[in-house]
């Protein structure tokens, strides 16, 4: 079940989500959108860190978020694509109106059932899914640290790629996993923290207490260990879905 409150933690935050969260690698959107398209919805679009590189792949760009400040800051980044206030339960599009619908980093918050319907619904027959996450790269053992003192429980980012199993409605056609590294400050890695949903939503003393353990990590690693800027390594899980 979707934990309500964590998901709508994020609707304030559009301007520190777009400066501090990661971007996603040009092979995610070869890999959803290998020949171009007439037209592209990217679904729980937040600020359009994923969106962007839709442009040039579709004829027409289509992003749906329900955070207001979040969509505000993507019409500002990206002028030229259709934003549109919704969400993935209800999405403002016709049916049968677009050739493939993106969601990076959100479906997870959705409810499956009535997501999946809703996107085979504005989904050209054979039209694709896309679902794609970032992830700790499982060899930086000082970044998986950080993960779970954010998520204790589960070890990892709330932004989980365990919703990509069997869809209603849709056939997996393929599943790559890319590799790439991002060059961040120390201080944009902590910010960056601040972010996440287990942030968000906790008090000012259990925030400040993550953030003191996240800074031992890094002050007991030798890749940050007294580096104002450093490698962080990701991995992106890319799902291609075909509606059936």
């Amino acid at each position: 079940m979707v934990d309500v409150t964590r998901a709508r933690s994020f609707e304030g935050i559009g301007e520190e989500y777009d400066r501090y969260r990661p971007g996603f690698p040009q092979r995610a959107a070869d890999v959803i959108i290998p020949e171009s398209v007439d037209a592209a919805l990217d679904l729980g679009a937040g600020t359009g860190k994923f969106t962007g590189l839709l442009l040039g792949r579709a004829a027409r760009v289509i992003a749906v978020e329900p955070s207001a400040p979040m969509l505000a800051v993507l019409a500002r980044n990206l002028p030229t694509v259709d934003a549109r206030s919704g969400s993935a339960e209800s999405i403002p599009a016709p049916d049968g109106s677009v050739d493939v619908v993106s969601v990076a980093q959100a479906f997870h918050w959705f409810d499956r059932a009535a997501a999946s319907a809703e996107i085979a619904r504005v989904l050209v027959p054979g039209g694709t899914l896309g679902l794609l996450w970032n992830r700790a790269d499982p060899a930086c053992a000082w970044d998986l640290a950080c993960h779970r003192v954010a998520h204790p429980a589960v070890g990892a980012d709330d932004d989980t790629s365990a919703s990509a199993t069997d869809l209603p409605g849709f056939v997996l056609d393929l599943h790559e996993e890319v590799r790439w590294t991002e060059r961040i400050t120390r201080e944009d890695y902590l910010r960056r923290w601040g972010t996440v949903s287990s942030f968000l939503v906790a008090d000012d003393a259990e925030r400040a207490a993550m953030v003191a353990s996240l800074e031992t990590v890094l002050d007991g690693a030798d890749e940050t260990r007294g580096k104002a800027e450093f490698d962080l390594p990701h991995l992106t899980d890319v799902f291609r879905y075909r509606r059936v």
